[in-house]
């Protein structure tokens, strides 16, 4: 979570705009205090939205106790994905610069399509509020995951916009448009309860929402052929 006075023993459903009602409140720590939670409280996994350097707050006791890591952050330098790859030979991590569920559909049906028509055109749009500067990292990682580059991906800064990110393939006489609407926190929060729900059944290593996702892709293909078949 973001440190800031303004979080401080608000409920984690509040924090995440969710209509839970579980008491769960944000904690507000001196990073000398850290590891006393763990020695204290039964600490299954670490949910992280802050910041790349705040691994250097929880590395060392995830490593000591094993706790498994969901990381939401949306850039990490290099320097700390070799850090995270190091962590995760100790626990399960699940890192994604955009952890919802739907964002990481849309890359894995982009990556569908890819794969079945080549040789169609492909732009990656990015549609944020104005006072964001940046590229967003989650269009970076869809414009990876398709073999793009950073300037292939058009960016579109205008009011109040929340988050949208499209992909669109270009054939001849058609198009394919795959878009995504960041709508409301509480998005983020159900993408970070499905990476801990299903992280449980994985070996320790670095993971993506997408590793967690495909196993029902394979499936649905699967069962696709056998009623094929019969």
């Amino acid at each position: 979570m973001r440190r800031s006075a303004g979080n401080e023993s608000r409920r984690v459903a509040e924090y995440f705009e969710s209509s839970s009602s579980d008491p769960s409140r944000l904690i507000g720590l001196d990073n000398s205090e850290f590891e006393k939670i763990f020695e204290e409280q039964p600490v299954d996994v670490i949910v992280d939205f802050s910041c790349a350097d705040a691994l250097d707050i929880y590395a060392d006791v995830a490593r000591k106790y094993s706790v498994d890591i969901v990381s939401a952050i949306s850039d990490y330098p290099p320097a700390r994905i070799q850090q995270l790859q190091e962590i995760a030979e100790h626990c399960r991590v699940v890192w994604s610069p955009n952890i919802t569920v739907g964002i990481n559909f849309l890359m894995i049906a982009a990556k569908i399509l890819q794969k079945i028509a080549p040789q169609a055109d492909i732009e990656i749009v990015e549609e944020h509020f104005a006072a964001k500067p940046e590229t967003s990292g989650t269009a970076k990682a869809i414009a990876e995951c398709l073999g793009k580059v950073d300037d292939d991906i058009k960016s579109v800064r205008a009011g109040g916009i929340v988050g949208r990110h499209e992909v669109i393939f270009g054939f001849p006489f058609q198009t394919v448009r795959l878009m995504h609407d960041s709508i409301s926190r509480e998005a983020f929060g159900n993408g970070a309860l499905f990476a801990i729900e299903h992280l449980t059944s994985l070996e320790k290593g670095l993971y993506n929402m997408q590793d967690l996702m495909e196993p029902y892709i394979h499936e649905h293909f699967l069962r696709s052929k056998s009623g094929l078949m019969h």
